[in-house]
């Protein structure tokens, strides 16, 4: 029974086609039937033997990378294997009605058994496996990001550990406190750090419709920022603007608060890179331009430089009359002088101006750092 049980298995199921390959299957078989008759005589005799087998069966699978299926099938081939010979020993031995009944009811049961017995074994290793993998999976994420640069023939070998395959691009989220729970929500083939301070994942690929609908559903009320897609080289300078944008959404300088996007700020990202920077440099050159005493001279000249419209324009954005931008207008020109015909200075004062106004958003936020201000004339 055991040869045509092995037999018929490795015909009808391809991934078990191969004698040299797996486990002992013959020995496998045998240890089956033998302590289905052994409970058969004593019941209870087998019970720890088989829980032993099964569960080894069932880690075997896993650990083989397949699907609990294909035991499960073997399980029911050999049954129905069993059965058939069962059938023609009864016929031999004209075994009675009752007795066949009984059985049955034990041949089936037993198969149940198996099939319950190797799934707890499957799934406990699948844990174990899904959490080696996940570990993998984020010692890879710190490899990528690593500086300099870790070679890319060690990224492909944690890779291949980490059945995990390397994409020529990825993009960076950073996102916003505790969010360990969000994991089953994200895409299986995402790295992820979610235990850290500034919990991070990988997205392999640009950021699709379909990742952004993910991101938001897992992310739900908490802040998120996605950095550029970029080649895999280069994933730590996605992270880092990420990270920028992420503090820039808390701060309420840039985004809703939700997902945000860095391509969709990438000039507030530059202006605010080193915000110390920019202040030291907006007082030297509206200090130089002789406008350190008048904010709302600053205010108008900031939106003259920017939409190069006419005073009832600048008014209408300024909310004042068109006569009030008229004389603002002189008033600098008086002030600056030549200098405002300055293609250099006048770039200058706009980068400025507005990086100025950016940092006026983090004060109103209540960012402990103020923007600069100046005296209103």
């Amino acid at each position: 029974m055991a040869r045509a049980i092995e037999t018929e298995i490795r015909r009808s199921l391809p991934e078990y086609a191969h004698p040299g390959e797996g486990r002992d299957m013959p020995g496998a078989i045998h240890d089956l039937l033998g302590a289905f008759v052994e409970e058969i005589a004593a019941p209870g005799s087998a019970t720890e033997r088989l829980e032993k087998l099964c569960d080894g069966l069932g880690q075997f699978e896993a650990y083989e990378g397949r699907s609990l299926d294909s035991l499960l099938a073997a399980y029911r081939i050999g049954t129905q294997v069993a059965w058939r010979r069962v059938m023609q020993v009864a016929k031999r031995h004209q075994l009675t009605a009752p007795v066949m009944l009984l059985l049955a009811d034990a041949v089936f049961t037993y198969m149940d058994t198996l099939s319950a017995l190797s799934r707890r074994g499957f799934l406990d290793a699948m844990a174990r496996f899904e959490g080696e993998v996940e570990e993998r999976r984020r010692r890879l994420l710190h490899l990528v990001l690593e500086r300099p640069a870790v070679p890319r023939a060690a990224i492909a070998e944690l890779a291949e550990a980490a059945r995990w395959t390397v994409p020529e691009e990825v993009t960076l989220v950073a996102l916003w406190g505790d969010v360990q729970e969000i994991r089953p929500a994200l895409d299986g083939d995402l790295l992820v750090d979610l235990t850290g301070a500034q919990p991070h994942l990988l997205v392999p690929g640009p950021l699709t419709s379909a990742r952004r609908a993910m991101l938001e559903r897992a992310s739900a009320q908490r802040p998120a920022a996605v950095g550029l897609t970029v080649p895999l080289e280069e994933a730590a300078d996605s992270l880092r603007w990420a990270r920028q944008a992420l503090s820039l959404t808390e701060a309420g300088i840039i985004g809703d608060g939700r997902l945000t996007m860095c391509e969709d700020h990438l000039l507030s990202l530059w202006l605010l890179t080193d915000t110390a920077l920019v202040d030291e440099l907006a007082e030297r050159l509206i200090d130089e331009a002789g406008l350190a005493s008048g904010h709302r001279l600053i205010e108008t000249l900031g939106t003259w430089l920017e939409s190069r419209g006419t005073a009832a324009e600048i008014a209408d954005r300024l909310h004042v009359h068109p006569q009030t931008v008229r004389y603002r207008i002189r008033r600098i020109k008086d002030i600056m002088g030549d200098r405002l015909d300055d293609p250099d200075t006048r770039f200058a004062l706009e980068v400025v101006l507005r990086a100025m106004r950016l940092r006026e958003r983090s004060c109103r936020a209540g960012e402990t750092r103020p923007a600069m201000t100046f005296r209103a004339s």
